[in-house]
């Protein structure tokens, strides 16, 4: 069972940039992808990005395209989503997770994961 971490959340203003990290408890070998979903208040959980460290592909929800990057560092067995040029709409619970098939698409659909964290708050003031 792979246990997820997240970090880096917290107030920013518009305009600003967030880094979020994702640490996994167990080596890369349990798990082929970490991607990063969101949920504001009385709205459903959405796909943000993800990656397949294996493969190197990436994907994007349209929303976060040219602000957001996601990334991995397998030493670390930790991802890492930076985020840039914050808008108030980014303002969510952010929750990293994880899926055990080596899935030759990226994948969108959180019901996809296998593994998920607990989630840090971003707040973007406007």
């Amino acid at each position: 069972q792979v246990q997820l971490v997240e970090s880096g959340g917290g107030l920013v203003q518009a305009g600003g940039s967030l880094r979020l990290s994702c640490a996994a408890s167990e080596g890369t070998f349990s798990y082929y992808g970490i991607g990063w979903f969101r949920q504001a208040p009385g709205k459903e959980r959405d796909f943000v990005a993800t990656i397949n460290w294996s493969r190197g592909t990436t994907k994007y929800a349209d929303s976060v395209k040219g602000r957001f990057t996601i990334s991995f560092d397998n030493a670390k067995s930790t991802g890492f989503l930076q985020m840039n040029s914050l808008k108030a709409d980014d303002t969510a619970v952010y929750y990293c997770a994880a899926y055990r098939a080596n899935w030759r698409v990226p994948r969108e659909d959180k019901e996809d994961y296998d593994y998920w964290g607990q989630g840090t708050q971003v707040t973007v003031s406007s």
